[in-house]
């Protein structure tokens, strides 16, 4: 089957905590209520001139015709899931959603191509009731959704050597005005973690591995480390590194004597440095640098630069 080229916006939605959800309410009556919450979707996608590509677990893979058409659909399944009555005896299904626009290629009824794994990392950036795209999609919108997204960040995205624009459109409604947070509010920023390899400075706020394995967010070539030798975690404020190696993670706070971690976590704080199975003072030993901005930090920051 031949494969063409085509310009599309790609939609992943999927069910958020399927797994509680499951175990809730036993797998005959949650798969049925998922089935009719992906049946809701479906009927969206199709109004706003959109196909369903395939249904991928508790989620669905979409495909439109435009940017706005993705973020029209977008925002109404947001909204008719927000608005199904709940019912007794059945927990309350939420979505999360991300899309990306841009050239994919088309085989058949699939696409495939770095617009359907961008969309995917979206999807999976987002949180409950939440829909992400990236900084180029954004400027592909209207005028009028552009006045709906807030900028997140640049973030470490898998599969991306360079951090991406990640931005949320916001779709809560009130009569037929949207809800806009913080219109000449003061916006707290989130803490913010930077990462230094090699030269490659990487921003991020989501979960990132470290070890030698390709796959990695950030691969360690250093023998001594292990395939999935570490991660880092954000929760909530805070950012904890995650040790899973065999020979331990070895972490020097400025101004403080290095600690090891085996099959142990720490929390991140003030800068620093990350070494893989050696001490700091080893011979051609890898680095991570780490530099940990909490909230505080920022505005302090933000206040000066002001």
């Amino acid at each position: 089957m031949a494969r063409e080229k085509a310009t599309l916006a790609v939609l992943f939605a999927d069910v958020s905590n399927s797994t509680r959800l499951y175990e809730k309410m036993g797998d005959t009556a949650a798969f049925g209520h998922v089935r009719d919450c992906l049946q809701l979707l479906k009927d969206v996608v199709q109004r706003f001139g959109g196909r369903v590509v395939k249904t991928i677990g508790d989620g669905v893979m979409c495909a439109f015709p435009s940017a706005d058409a993705a973020a029209q659909a977008a925002c109404e399944m947001q909204q008719r899931i927000a608005d199904r009555p709940a019912r007794a005896g059945k927990a309350k299904i939420n979505i999360r959603i991300g899309f990306q626009f841009g050239k994919v290629l088309r085989e058949g009824d699939d696409v495939y191509g770095d617009t359907v794994n961008t969309a995917a990392r979206m999807s999976a950036l987002a949180v409950s009731g939440q829909i992400i795209t990236t900084g180029d999609t954004a400027s592909r919108l209207s005028k009028p959704l552009r006045s709906q997204l807030r900028r997140i960040d640049a973030l470490a995205v898998k599969g991306k050597e360079k951090a991406v624009d990640v931005q949320e459109l916001f779709w809560r409604q009130t009569g037929d005005r949207t809800q806009m947070p913080g219109r000449g509010a003061r916006l707290v920023p989130e803490a913010r973690l930077r990462l230094v390899h090699r030269g490659r400075e990487i921003v991020f706020r989501v979960t990132i591995a470290l070890g030698r394995d390709p796959d990695n967010d950030i691969v360690i070539a250093d023998p001594m480390a292990s395939r999935k030798h570490a991660s880092i975690e954000k929760r909530k404020s805070k950012f904890v590194l995650v040790d899973q190696s065999s020979n331990g993670t070895h972490i020097t706070i400025t101004g403080r004597d290095e600690i090891v971690l085996r099959r142990e976590e720490f929390i991140l704080h003030g800068s620093g440095v990350i070494t893989f199975g050696h001490p700091l003072q080893g011979p051609d030993n890898e680095v991570v640098e780490f530099h940990c901005d909490s909230a505080e930090d920022l505005l302090r920051a933000a206040a000066t630069a002001a």
